[in-house]
């Protein structure tokens, strides 16, 4: 059992990936692998990628994407995206 008054363990944050992995990661979520969708914040795909990087790995595959206060939303299919407003 854990000392209830000992302090707790630290929390690091997660080991920096690289571009090549956080496309490996994103793109091997289970949710893509099943063709659903893959939600990721905008300032992360900015800050590890780049836009035109996260353009071409979508254009790769296929996909398709939207962005919306901050999130990006990842259709992990080739179907087309309706928008209803």
């Amino acid at each position: 059992m854990r000392d209830i008054f000992a302090p707790p363990p630290s929390r690091r944050p997660p080991p920096a990936l690289s571009p090549d992995q956080w496309i490996a990661h994103v793109f091997s979520a289970q949710a893509a692998a099943k063709g659903g969708v893959v939600r990721r914040q905008a300032r992360d795909i900015e800050r590890i990628l780049g836009w035109e990087r996260f353009r071409r790995a979508l254009q790769r595959r296929g996909y398709r994407a939207v962005v919306n206060g901050g999130q990006v939303v990842i259709f992990c299919n080739t179907e087309p995206v309706h928008l209803f407003e």
